[in-house]
């Protein structure tokens, strides 16, 4: 089943680089007590995801503080090493967070798996962009397969 609007997001296990090593950090430890809107990618240095999702979000982080956001967050089906790269490539610095679903745990926990073995992905995490406020889910946007329309910062930004 699909997480939905109103749903406590489930506490899940994800990496993230610091002082470059790999270390982790639950959904609960991220999102207790803040709002945070959080996007997923189906995999770090793709073409859409790097020349529009995340840039996109960078772009708007001075938007979503102005909205009250504590964290901005990424994720994606790749490991921390891969994130820390794609992050220092796309220079997101301390602005987005680059959590890493390694084993797509959070992707089948928000029933957003989606099976990318077609094309040599395996299993990776739907295009999606979410509002959390204290782990509560309070907007839900997931794209169709091969679309970039609703996940965007910009679209997030116009539901506020």
């Amino acid at each position: 089943m699909t997480i939905k609007v109103g749903d406590k997001i489930p506490d899940v296990s994800l990496r993230t680089m610091v002082e470059g090593k790999p270390t982790p950090i639950t959904t609960t430890e991220l999102t207790t007590g803040k709002k945070v809107a959080l996007f997923g990618v189906p995999g770090a240095f793709t073409p859409t995801c790097s020349a529009k999702h995340l840039p996109g979000f960078k772009e708007k982080v001075a938007d979503f503080r102005s909205k009250g956001f504590d964290t901005i967050a990424c994720v994606s089906v790749n490991d921390a090493f891969v994130m820390a790269a794609w992050g220092k490539d796309q220079r997101v610095g301390e602005d987005i967070v680059m959590l890493a679903d390694g084993n797509a745990d959070l992707a089948k926990a928000l029933g957003l798996e989606m099976d990318g073995t077609g094309i040599g992905f395996g299993p990776r995490i739907k295009r999606f962009s979410m509002v959390l406020d204290n782990g509560v889910v309070k907007q839900l946007n997931v794209e169709e397969a091969g679309k970039f329309e609703v996940s965007s910062a910009e679209f997030m930004l116009g539901q506020l």
